[in-house]
């Protein structure tokens, strides 16, 4: 399937590998905490500094997903990924560690089998109507 001939065909492969990122970031938070508790992150400068980097890359991706796909798919949280992204870059004095490290162990893994799930979706996301149940 090359898909040629289909205008719109870039924009939905370009928000796929949005989602790939996302996956790859979530996927590095759980890595570089796998083997810490809430006061070793808090205190492991390397791990709390990259983990909290990758936390912030998660929402920037999350903000070039297309408007049509965050509606077919509102079982991902979108508007609470970005508004954390933005309250992590913008209020670097007030982090909460406590709410980080619940967002490194609550949230990042639903987050990522979510995103695993859309995009095992494959061709049948990209295929279906936005905006429709026909049912």
């Amino acid at each position: 399937m090359n898909g040629t001939g289909c205008m719109s065909e870039p924009l939905e492969r370009e928000w796929r590998f949005y989602v790939e990122d996302m996956v790859g970031f979530c996927s590095k938070v759980l890595s570089y905490t796998q083997d810490l508790d809430a006061s070793s992150f808090a205190g492991s400068g390397i791990h709390y500094d990259a983990t909290l980097r990758n936390i912030e890359l998660v929402g920037e991706a999350a903000t070039h997903i297309p408007e049509k796909i965050r509606r077919a798919h509102p079982e991902i949280a979108w508007r609470k990924i970005i508004a954390t992204r933005n309250r992590l870059i913008h209020g670097y004095l007030g982090i909460d560690n406590d709410v980080l490290w619940s967002i490194v162990q609550s949230d990042i893994p639903q987050l990522l089998e979510q995103l695993r799930i859309l995009q095992s979706q494959g061709e049948t996301s990209r295929l279906q109507p936005t905006g429709s149940s026909n049912t």
